[in-house]
């Protein structure tokens, strides 16, 4: 056949005989069949078919004649020009010839699955789709669940006019591509049932931060249709790619989005949308193993392309799974177009200088600042009236948008999640977003002056007028790095892989109260006894919370093992030391449910904290679910760079009966590389050092504590603050002493502190010391490194 072309037939090198989507297919059917890769089959018109059409009729004339003297920046006159251009397409006759190749296909590709009519996808594939440097991807047109072959010509027309839609008509115009030097492939391609299922999209690397080492898979129950529009906010899941290479499941993040809605089949053909029930809504839309099929497909597929093309390539790839047959299968992969471009060696990092009340927030896309005033729009019909530099806040975006989109200063939505077209258009754009808010354009005015800020974790948020923000570039080329490890002291899983661009060997200080506090919200003891508890509110609370949790104990061991698991792959290989919580009685009790378990203390600070809780009976149950979440990051998820540290541990005693402790949750000491640690904050962790040497693996030193005992100032008290100092020669003696004594043990010493990078004379006494390693926040430590490398030459090291 002249204008056919069956999937396995094509290849990567045929993008300019059927383009982008089609010759991806191919190339996955052809190369990654036997890797266990499922595509469904169909065939191909090439671009042939498309300038076949258009001569047949004369249209290029004709186009080019409408075409003349377009302004993408004149909304109203693009849709006009971009109208008129596609009805002479679709109203144009189809030649004879190219009727009967396409009924011909069609009659086999229904043979090949056993069916007198198959359900096909007839989708668009621009011969300059998907290209490294460019994404030509959603703005031709797709359409599902298409029948009987007077259906499948009536939507090949379609999308053969679907060329000119605003969106491709203005990227085109605006990338300086010729609009008759892009031709259009079609594909015909048989339906995964993922209407009786899910389906969604996933990347090999993180769309937000350019980190490499995960895959990110969003799903959601039905046709993928409404996850790409933006149309439900998506379960989301992260897996580690390094270890699901070992043979880890590695899933490593888990969310559970509203999926308020799904796509089926409509009886009369094509498809429409209908409410999920509550009991899909509080579901995950996959199981655990279809997330690590897809994740190691994923994997295969961007290996592939990145050897295929000689340097690293990430995949943007969507899938479907098969609700009649259970099956899994992508039905369509192109580059990743925004992070695969990033200048790596510059790191950039947007902060706020101030802050203002919190309008609305919602998932954060990208990591910068933006201020501006809003632009509540409701349609696209409303664009004319949108100023360049203005904020876009509207419900949801489409192709028809983009027009639009270019002018925004930054972009909010009501609904969508990562994935979803705001999202993708607004990185392409570089541009700041905010998807997924639920009520943005109720809660923003047109004319109101706002700032939008990404740059703070996985939220984003939208400030009250107009704030003030710096921008901070670093050329990391140039940096060397010294002999001392310098670490971060990082506890928001949230900034973790926006932070992984920072030079660092390792986390020197994860605070697992970090996570409590702000990811699970409640007490330990309130989950394990949640039937006894006696506070009503709180109990309603944590029911709220842990919807789809019929352990509640599992709750918190879920949610404390996926945040630390991802600081720990941010700096994977690198050691992420976690300390076991550490909040005080009172800080315990402000925990939903917490006030029925603490007891009230005159001086919280020196008193049931730390160490002696573990293996007490008052909170030993607590503690073993603090073990049985870092079992599960270490030997679920494989990220064995993870180890413990026990803070205020006043004895060695006391040490001893936390490592018991911990034995009898599985986690033993030595066993798979399991590292423990001791906080060095108290005087007698110095004064025995040798003898908690004998016990722990490491020391790391909580200077603020151990200042605080060692000069016995409260720190907390404003009438002896002025007395509080690292750098007195007491704590000064203390470390030297607690360094001589572990290094003749062979032990490691760190510290984990400000003091370093605020005192460089403190900084030169620890490297003339010996210390192993600074633990510093992360806006602290390039500054560091280019310090201590200065010391390190000038003491001759």
């Amino acid at each position: 056949m002249k204008y056919v072309k069956w999937l396995d037939e094509i290849g990567a090198d045929d993008v300019h005989i059927v383009g982008g989507k089609n010759a991806s297919l191919g190339e996955m059917i052809k190369e990654l069949k036997d890797e266990g890769v499922n595509v469904p089959y169909g065939f191909a018109l090439t671009a042939d078919s498309y300038w076949y059409l258009l001569d047949y009729n004369n249209l290029r004339e004709k186009i080019g004649e409408v075409l003349r003297d377009l302004d993408t920046h004149d909304i109203n006159s693009l849709r006009e020009k971009t109208k008129a251009a596609r009805d002479l397409i679709f109203n144009a006759e189809l030649p004879a010839d190219l009727y009967e190749e396409i009924k011909e296909a069609y009659k086999k590709l229904s043979e090949y699955y056993g069916e007198d009519e198959s359900d096909v996808a007839v989708r668009s594939s621009a011969t300059a789709e998907d290209l490294p440097d460019a994404s030509f991807a959603g703005q031709q047109d797709t359409y599902l669940n298409v029948k009987g072959i007077d259906n499948v010509v009536h939507y090949v027309k379609s999308c053969y006019a679907s060329i000119f839609t605003d969106r491709a008509t203005s990227y085109r115009h605006d990338k300086g591509f010729d609009h008759f030097k892009v031709g259009l492939s079609i594909c015909v391609q048989k339906m995964a049932r993922s209407d009786l299922a899910a389906s969604g999209v996933m990347f090999s690397i993180d769309t937000e931060s350019g980190f490499d080492k995960v895959v990110v898979i969003n799903a959601s129950y039905g046709l993928g249709e409404n996850i790409v529009a933006g149309k439900v906010n998506p379960d989301e899941f992260i897996v580690f790619k390094p270890t699901l290479e070992k043979g880890y499941k590695a899933i490593i993040n888990k969310k559970l989005g509203s999926k308020l809605t799904k796509a089926v089949y409509d009886e009369n053909g094509g498809i429409k949308d209908v409410e999920t029930t509550e009991e899909e809504r509080f579901k995950y839309s996959l199981s655990d193993d279809d997330v690590l099929t897809l994740a190691r497909w994923a994997v295969k597929i961007e290996n592939h392309y990145t050897k295929r093309n000689g340097r690293y390539t990430p995949m943007d790839i969507e899938w479907a799974k098969d609700g009649k047959t259970g099956q899994l299968f992508v039905v369509q992969a192109r580059p990743e177009t925004v992070q695969s471009r990033r200048n790596l060696s510059v790191l950039e990092t947007y902060k706020l200088k101030e802050r203002s009340k919190v309008l609305v927030e919602g998932i954060a896309v990208g990591s910068k600042i933006a201020t501006g005033k809003v632009h509540v729009i409701d349609t696209p019909e409303e664009m004319d009236r949108f100023k360049d530099g203005e904020i876009l806040v509207t419900d949801m975006t489409d192709p028809d948008w983009e027009p639009i989109m270019k002018k925004a200063a930054a972009i909010i939505t009501n609904r969508g999640g990562r994935t979803c077209h705001a999202a993708i258009i607004s990185r392409e754009l570089g541009v700041p977003a905010i998807v997924g808010c639920g009520d943005a354009t109720e809660k923003l005015q047109t004319g109101q002056e706002i700032t939008i800020s990404c740059a703070e974790g996985e939220i984003g948020y939208v400030y009250e007028g107009k704030l003030d923000y710096e921008v901070e570039r670093i050329d990391l080329s140039k940096l060397e790095k010294p002999k001392t490890q310098i670490k971060m002291n990082l506890g928001n899983p949230a900034i973790a892989f926006q932070m992984a661009g920072i030079p660092n060997d390792g986390i020197g200080l994860a605070r697992m109260e970090f996570i409590i506090s702000s990811f699970i919200q409640v007490h330990p003891l309130a989950l394990i006894h949640f039937d006894e508890l006696e506070d009503k509110k709180a109990k309603e609370i944590i029911a709220e919370l842990t919807k789809g949790y019929d352990d509640k104990p599992q709750y918190f061991i879920d949610k404390l093992a996926y945040g630390v698991a991802m600081l720990a792959a941010s700096v994977y290989p690198n050691q992420i030391l976690v300390r076991m919580s550490d909040f005080k009685t009172n800080e315990y009790a402000n925990l939903i449910g917490g006030q029925e378990f603490e007891p009230e203390e005159e001086n919280p600070m020196i008193g049931f904290r730390g160490a002696s809780r573990y293996y007490s009976d008052a909170y030993r149950e607590g503690f073993a679910l603090e073990c049985k979440a870092m079992k599960k990051v270490r030997d679920e998820f494989g990220l064995t760079n993870v180890a413990l540290m026990i803070p205020f541990c006043r004895t060695p005693e006391e040490g001893v009966k936390v490592i018991e402790e911990m034995k009898k949750n599985g986690l033993v000491q030595g066993e798979n590389g399991l590292e423990i640690y001791v906080m060095a904050e108290i005087p007698s962790n110095v004064i025995c050092a040798d003898e908690f040497a004998e016990i722990f693996d490491g020391f790391s030193i909580g200077s603020n504590d151990l200042t605080q005992l060692t000069l016995g100032i409260d720190r907390d008290s404003g009438l002896v603050a002025h007395l509080f100092d690292e750098r007195h020669i007491a704590v000064k003696r203390m470390i030297s002493m607690l360094i001589e004594k572990a290094h003749k043990h062979g032990k490691p010493v760190g510290i984990c502190g400000q003091g370093p990078s605020d005192f460089p004379d403190f900084a030169e006494f620890l490297v003339e010391q010996g210390i192993d390693s600074m633990s510093l926040n992360p806006d602290s430590v390039m500054q560091t490194i280019v310090n201590i490398k200065k010391l390190e030459e000038k003491l001759g090291r």
